[in-house]
């Protein structure tokens, strides 16, 4: 792109400091982890800063600061409004959280809640849903890294996603989750202020006044608070953040490794603070049709606008917003997704004598394949950010009333809940191809409710709580399966 405001030097440069920050403090930090729990888990002792500081900036993905101003673009108020409701799925994980730290003090994932409430069967189709949702979310990931270097600096979006997916995997193994959690502290920090300090110059520089006056002359659909599609979005992308969090190992293995008592305060101030973020965002895209920018995709008009309107240190601050953003997703994910991995196929499956080295050596490979595997499936670029993120949302969609009901409902029926993420699922996917990205999420948790409240009122299953203590029973052997 010639019109960059970063020349491709500066951004590998750039590239290259933050790359060489965050391998070594992941390094550093890492050091911690001198056993399996201390790097799947943290040693199970992290605090309350620390505790929201990877919370709030797992949940600020590159999809905040990249896909909120694309849905502001394409949908208005309501679009960036309705992305902050995602702020609710951290808000509701908090008591849930609490509860899963009581009732599994020596759980390692979402998939061991699975195969302990509900059986097997549930447990499978569980890992392909935590499965695919996990490889949806990486790809999203790797290419918004790809078109942040490709519209702040012309870099190749091939180059700028292979460099980051490099690097994320690189610290990721070789820290574990204390490098995850410990680099979230300084990317949320930095995110917090890169955010604020971009939409404030943007708006002090242009003004309220003539933004508004631009998008009712040539976008007024984008303040129309009726818009059909912006009001389904609403609800679909408030459903679609309670199955991501609700099911992903990546909120699960935190609150396992918050310290007892940790986890409530934890994710509700992260919710808190995270909720205005995607509006602060999103209202930077709504300054482009004031701007007279040609945005030639909607996913780029988010980094477009801050560059051409801020010059080269708009285009600094917009980097570093979106790159820290996407560090604390891409290393959560990998190291969520490999605990999964490990724990509920690796070891319950091929190697259930494995001692504590074996272990972490193999959640180290399983990172590194993560890593490729997300790489090789970024590199078509299929379609935007928001349609990608949007596909995996029946399948979360469908696990919030399985997980839901499964901690708090003793009569839960098992066969429901299978068949609630089933059904959920491509029903939910169905409607994403016949009606559209914004409803998946919203379809596939309609269906699961229906599925698991019917089951459970026609066929109720009593449930011992006390059969999620896995540790607690390891005397009994068929009490785990």
């Amino acid at each position: 792109m010639s019109d960059t405001v970063l020349t491709p030097n500066v951004g590998f440069a750039l590239l290259g400091l933050f790359s060489a920050v965050w391998i070594t403090l992941g390094w550093y930090w890492g050091r911690k982890a001198k056993s399996f729990d201390g790097y799947v888990v943290a040693g199970r002792n992290v605090g309350l800063a620390l505790g929201t500081a990877t919370a709030m900036a797992t949940w600020v993905t590159s999809n905040t600061t990249m896909a909120a101003p694309q849905l502001a673009f394409q949908m208005g108020i309501w679009g960036m409004v309705g992305y902050s409701l995602g702020s609710m799925g951290l808000i509701f994980f908090a008591p849930m959280a609490e509860r899963i730290r009581t009732l599994m003090p020596r759980g390692y994932t979402s998939g061991d809640f699975v195969r302990l409430r509900y059986g097997r069967l549930a447990w499978y189709v569980f890992l392909l849903i935590s499965t695919f949702y996990a490889l949806g979310w990486l790809i999203s990931m790797g290419m918004a890294g790809g078109i942040l270097l490709e519209a702040l600096t012309g870099i190749d979006y091939v180059v700028g996603m292979s460099v980051i997916m490099v690097v994320c995997v690189i610290y990721t193994m070789l820290g574990g989750l204390y490098a995850v959690i410990g680099t979230d502290y300084i990317q949320s920090v930095l995110i917090l202020i890169g955010i604020v300090v971009v939409a404030g110059l943007t708006y002090a520089k242009i003004g309220f006044e003539p933004i508004h006056e631009a998008l009712q002359a040539e976008r007024p659909a984008l303040l129309n608070l009726l818009m059909p599609a912006s009001l389904m979005f609403l609800f679909n992308n408030l459903l679609f953040g309670f199955g991501e969090i609700f099911h992903s190992n990546v909120w699960w293995s935190r609150a396992f490794a918050f310290r007892e008592g940790v986890g409530f305060k934890a994710y509700l101030l992260a919710g808190i603070f995270w909720g205005p973020i995607p509006i602060v965002a999103g209202a930077i895209a709504l300054a482009a049709p004031q701007m007279g920018l040609n945005v030639p995709r909607v996913d780029m008009v988010g980094p477009m606008v801050a560059a051409n309107l801020l010059g080269f240190w708009g285009a600094v601050a917009i980097f570093v917003v979106v790159f820290s953003s996407l560090a604390s997703s891409l290393d959560s994910l990998l190291a969520a997704t490999s605990d999964l991995i490990v724990e509920d196929v690796y070891r319950k499956h091929l190697a259930p004598d494995a001692g504590e080295a074996h272990l972490r050596r193999a959640s180290v490979v399983i990172i590194l394949v993560l890593g490729v595997a997300a790489w090789l499936l970024c590199l078509p670029r299929l379609t935007h950010l928001a349609g990608m993120i949007a596909f995996t949302g029946a399948f979360v969609g469908s696990t919030i009333w399985p997980i839901a009901a499964g901690l708090y409902w003793r009569k839960t029926n098992p066969l429901g809940a299978t068949l609630g993420m089933v059904l959920g699922s491509a029903v939910g996917l169905a409607s994403y191809f016949v009606v559209g990205f914004y409803v998946a999420a919203l379809v596939g948790a309609a269906v699961s409710m229906v599925v698991v409240l019917l089951a459970t009122l026609i066929a109720p299953r009593e449930f011992d709580w006390r059969r999620l203590d896995e540790s607690a029973l390891a005397s009994a052997p068929g009490e785990s399966t």
